[in-house]
């Protein structure tokens, strides 16, 4: 029975974005040895979206975002430990988005879902 999901960034600066992710994210982590770590996210879900929309990437892209709870407060805590976002927070329908950029290039979004979790 699948208990979870694993991502994995690849970047040009691993180093540097561990240390975002445990760093400026704060997200919890074990040392798996080398440097390795892996980072234990409390939560977890999956969409599958069509390709057919107008702007939507083509078929086979992956994305990950990040979720909270309080999109602006979330905002604010993490500006206060450098993160720098990308854009303004707007309204996509399923809830409220913004973008971030990590060491390495690696942009993803940070949302507010409307539905229920």
């Amino acid at each position: 029975m699948i208990k979870g999901m694993h991502g994995m960034f690849y970047s040009s600066e691993p180093d540097a974005l561990r240390a975002f992710l445990r760093d400026k994210l704060q997200l919890p982590n074990t040392d798996v040895g080398g440097g390795w770590l892996i980072f234990d996210l409390p939560e977890a879900d999956l969409g599958c979206h069509p390709v057919d929309e107008p702007g939507s990437p083509e078929s086979g892209t992956h994305d990950i975002s990040f979720y909270c709870d309080d999109i602006e407060k979330t905002v604010a805590e993490l500006g206060s430990r450098g993160v720098e976002f990308l854009d303004e927070v707007s309204d996509q329908g399923y809830g409220l988005v913004t973008w971030f950029e990590m060491p390495g290039g690696v942009r993803v979004h940070l949302y507010q879902p409307k539905y229920t979790k």
